[in-house]
């Protein structure tokens, strides 16, 4: 591991308890209730995955950070061939980083990691599950995606599934959420949130999340100027900069310009208007410790309000949840999913937790062969 990474994930505080925020309220009138779909459109067959019969893209209402109504889009996928009774079983996917550009949604453009998701979501349509997709709120709507943001991510996963029912009758209530990355926590999030968020109408067997970003909030709070001193892999300056930008869109009462300087004010500016890719590359070799100009610690309600946007809630899991964690991933560091997992348990929370000896996209792939059976008993498959 690069050793400028260990020094800072060595800064981070990992033995206070995280505040789980109360969750978002989403009373709204009937035109805007989440799941209630605005647009629908056939999703261009250059984007479909590969044994999809049929393939939509729709903009939906769910909730923002504010717990105002806003649109997210997504796309879903059906099998080929017919649908069982019932309805074709579902797989709520999450995605991971892809940018926060409204170009960078995989409903526009398909997934960032092309190569390593179509063909792992195309064995779920040909194993006769439909997908549902969505882009979250911001990613390809109005407004800056509040990236990391839980529970407005798990709004969107949940919504996502109700606006793809409205639209087609061949889908079943019953479904599971999948995700790495982001999307790992996203598909965290949602399992939490999933019997609240989806009500009765919809049954949620349970969930899976690799690369799961736990306590990443945790990891900013050392941020101050000169710390770190040093530039960090491009990769990780890349998801401060992507956090910074969308917890400054969710939350303009803390002025996050404020504590930038000149130089950090660039970056996150440019994180609102690239996709993942092009945000590595232009922030590579920039010190973080040179972005700030006081600490955010210092920051009135900051560490309060980022653990309210960010943290993934350590109890309220009603379904079984499986996690799997990279020994050697310098994007989500080992210690922190190992440490979010032993809480779960200490909590007695119905998780199942795994570490594979690779990085992490490495940990998506050789997960499968523990994942897509835990999710195929928990359709009793």
């Amino acid at each position: 591991m690069n050793s400028a990474l260990i020094r800072w994930i060595a800064a981070i505080a990992l033995a206070g308890s995280v505040v789980v925020a109360a969750p978002i309220a989403s009373a709204a009138p009937a035109d805007n209730a989440p799941g209630t779909v605005v647009d629908v459109s056939d999703l261009p067959a250059a984007l479909w995955f590969p044994s999809t019969g049929s393939a939509k893209r729709v903009t939906y209402w769910s909730v923002g950070s504010d717990g105002r109504p806003a649109l997210s889009s997504g796309a879903f996928y059906l099998p080929e061939g017919t649908p069982p009774a019932g309805g074709w079983p579902v797989i709520g996917w999450a995605h991971g980083t892809s940018g926060l550009a409204d170009d960078c949604a995989p409903s526009r453009v398909g997934p960032a990691l092309a190569g390593r998701d179509r063909p792992y979501l195309g064995n779920w349509l040909a194993r006769g599950y439909a997908i549902t997709a969505s882009d979250y709120v911001g990613l390809g709507t109005p407004g800056v995606h509040p990236y990391l943001d839980s529970k407005v991510e798990a709004h969107s996963v949940v919504d996502m599934v109700k606006a793809a029912r409205a639209v087609t009758p061949t889908l079943s209530n019953r479904w599971v959420a999948i995700g790495q990355s982001q999307g790992g926590g996203a598909a965290v999030a949602t399992a939490a949130h999933a019997s609240e968020y989806g009500g009765p109408a919809l049954d949620f067997r349970g969930a899976v999340g690799t690369g799961v970003p736990a306590y990443i909030e945790d990891t900013l709070l050392p941020l101050g100027p000169g710390v770190p001193p040093v530039a960090l892999p491009a990769g990780i300056t890349s998801y401060v900069f992507d956090i910074l930008a969308g917890f400054r869109a969710a939350h303009p009462e803390l002025n996050v310009n404020s504590y930038l300087t000149p130089l950090g004010r660039k970056y996150v500016d440019l994180a609102e208007t690239l996709c993942t890719n092009e945000t590595e590359d232009v922030v590579r070799g920039v010190v973080l410790g040179d972005a700030v100009n006081k600490p955010l610690r210092d920051v009135p309600n900051f560490q309060a309000t980022l653990t309210d946007y960010m943290a993934l809630p350590e109890t309220g899991y009603n379904r079984p949840l499986f996690i799997g964690q990279g020994l050697t991933d310098t994007d989500v560091p080992a210690p922190l999913a190992t440490a979010f997992a032993a809480r779960l348990a200490a909590n007695g929370q119905p998780v199942t937790f795994k570490t594979y000896p690779t990085d992490h996209s490495g940990t998506f792939v050789q997960s499968q062969a523990d994942a897509i059976p835990f999710v195929e008993r928990l359709f009793g498959k």
